[in-house]
């Protein structure tokens, strides 16, 4: 028997995307999506939103009622798609009420209260689920994933920095006493579906931004265990995340040593994708659930590419993956 799936906050691009593959997924049966009671799309169907998704995913975006008891008892897993204030406060609710609960926010990232007061501007009221969410990088915490009722699915520019430098930092290749620098360019529907003219598209040009206090940093350097210059950058294209990582090896390291540690880490795990020669690009990744990775060294230094779709394996596609993993499906069903 299917596992029913809703989604919270489904009217955002993340929500679109989630609403695609869940339709399609031949283990989950999607039977609600959800907005806020305020929401100007509340009623409308999705494919009103989104044309795309017509004759595939036609369910109205439904407004949450006041009393989520039901809608958590009847559901067996929830995808959430909202700002972090708001997974935070609804996440709680649908666990007590045995229901499975994948966060694409913030919310609960990071088992640390004063991370939240510091990074998202907000006391976190849980402290308990903290210590139980699971970081959901899907490659890297398989069996922690397949145990939890809480997943804290990894954000869109910490899976591609970490799924590239996560094989040489737990290998031991990298002089760590030269920070890595990482400087990601993600396209304008990283911003969300809010209108804002920051991130309008004729406005856009190529801009770094939240240099030194991205939220993302931290993120980043608690899970892989070691500090990093973390600069993101807006791009005037849709979608779409290219991170380009600079950092100093341990003297000694070969190209063969670097290879090598990547098959390692990544054989099994079909949604990365190692290049044994050239460098990666979004568009070799937009509309796919991939995470695709390439090196140069020179002079005792290393330049890692990476790159993914910041809607898909950032966000939405890695989301089901964790569900996949959590359910004991293959961790690729209804995304290849």
């Amino acid at each position: 028997m299917a596992q029913k799936a809703i989604v919270v906050g489904a009217s955002g691009y993340t929500g679109a995307e989630l609403a695609k593959i869940l339709t399609r997924h031949p283990e989950f049966e999607l039977t609600g999506l959800y907005v806020s009671t305020n929401s100007q799309d509340a009623d409308k169907p999705i494919s009103t939103l989104y044309p795309q998704l017509r004759t595939i995913c036609d369910l109205p975006l439904q407004p949450l009622p006041e009393d989520l008891t039901e809608i958590a008892q009847n559901a067996d897993l929830a995808f959430f798609g909202t700002a972090h204030e708001v997974s935070h406060n609804l996440v709680p609710i649908f666990l007590k009420n045995g229901c499975k609960a994948f966060d694409l926010s913030g919310a609960f990232r990071v088992n640390n209260v004063d991370f939240y007061t510091e990074y998202y501007g907000f006391t976190h009221q849980y402290p308990e689920l903290l210590e139980k969410a699971v970081y959901g990088l899907a490659e890297w915490n398989h069996e922690k994933i397949a145990q939890t009722d809480l997943v804290a699915v990894a954000g869109c520019y910490p899976t591609v920095s970490q799924l590239s430098l996560k094989p040489l930092i737990e290998n031991d290749l990298l002089d760590l006493n030269q920070l890595p620098v990482i400087n990601a360019v993600s396209g304008v529907s990283g911003a969300g579906r809010k209108a804002s003219l920051t991130s309008s598209f004729c406005e856009v040009s190529l801009n770094a931004y939240g240099v030194f206090n991205h939220r993302h940093q931290p993120e980043i350097a608690v899970h892989l265990g070691a500090e990093v210059i973390f600069t993101p950058h807006l791009g005037n294209f849709k979608r779409g995340i290219l991170a380009t990582i600079t950092a100093k090896l341990k003297a000694g390291v070969t190209d063969e040593q670097i290879r090598a540690v990547y098959r390692q880490y990544y054989a099994g795990r079909p949604l990365v994708r190692v290049y044994q020669q050239g460098l990666p690009s979004i568009k070799a990744v937009e509309f796919t659930p991939y995470c695709d990775i390439g090196f140069a060294t020179k002079n005792g230094h290393i330049i890692v590419v990476g790159a993914e779709d910041n809607l898909l394996k950032g966000a939405a596609a890695q989301a089901v993956q964790c569900a996949n993993i959590r359910y004991g499906f293959n961790e690729v069903l209804g995304l290849i």
